[in-house]
């Protein structure tokens, strides 16, 4: 099972995801990370789950706001051998095109995370998702409402080789994983390179995730507060 740490950017500063409920982040403090600064807090997550592979959420493109490009600039340029999903509320594929013209020769180590909430329309949905090897599509949830305007969820032939379940009522709750979910999509579409996200608790829920079909599970909360064991011991006690 693949750990993959996640980092939500609001404002310059890493915080804690709680439930979806955005009005409720808070910037990051937590027995693994006492700072909430980005490059920071990226450094002992990828230290700590022996990670190459980092998920950003930007909340503030997210809500409408301009990419933090400089942030991502800072994050490739800081790890060399990183690659980072990132999910900046692209609309459409020009997006990301956009973000990526920005970013010139750092941009083929970021992958486009699409968001079924953030999509605008089935035809953007259907060309932000041509490229199936490279873009993720992140099937968004919350209960068992689909956030979904393009109609992602009901389009299995619109989904690319790697399908994010997000339930994002999960988020940061210690719930446990939403198994259920991820196999209901894995049965529609059995090619899939499952991925999960939100209720983590422990190392027996990733054990449950791997046995339910879960290639990887994007990963904060669990991390922050030791709930899972390093992959890797580092120097120092986590602590920037």
């Amino acid at each position: 099972m693949q750990i993959v740490p996640v980092i939500d950017l609001m404002g310059g500063q890493v915080v804690r995801a709680l439930r979806g409920e955005r009005q409720r982040y808070r910037p990051i403090v937590s027995p693994l990370c006492r700072t909430s600064a980005p490059l920071a807090v990226a450094r002992i997550l990828l230290d700590y789950a022996a990670a190459d592979t980092l998920y950003v959420a930007d909340l503030d493109a997210l809500g409408g706001g301009a990419v933090q490009a400089e942030l991502i600039v800072a994050l490739l340029t800081q790890h060399p051998r990183l690659q980072l999903w990132l999910d900046a509320g692209f609309r459409d594929v020009g997006g990301f095109a956009t973000l990526c013209a920005v970013l010139g020769g750092l941009a083929g180590r970021v992958t486009p995370v699409f968001a079924s909430e953030a999509l605008a329309s089935r035809a953007a949905a259907r060309a932000a998702l041509a490229d199936r090897g490279r873009s993720i599509l992140s099937l968004d949830r919350r209960g068992e409402q689909p956030l979904d305007p393009a109609g992602c969820w009901d389009e299995p032939g619109l989904w690319p080789a790697r399908v994010i379940v997000m339930t994002l009522e999960r988020v940061g709750s210690f719930d446990g994983p939403a198994l259920d979910a991820l196999q209901a999509v894995g049965r529609r579409a059995p090619a899939l390179r499952l991925i999960g996200a939100g209720g983590i608790r422990d190392e027996a829920d990733l054990a449950a995730a791997a046995a339910a079909g879960a290639e990887a599970w994007l990963t904060a909360s669990a991390l922050h507060d030791r709930r899972i064991l390093p992959r890797r011991l580092h120097d120092g006690p986590g602590v920037a």
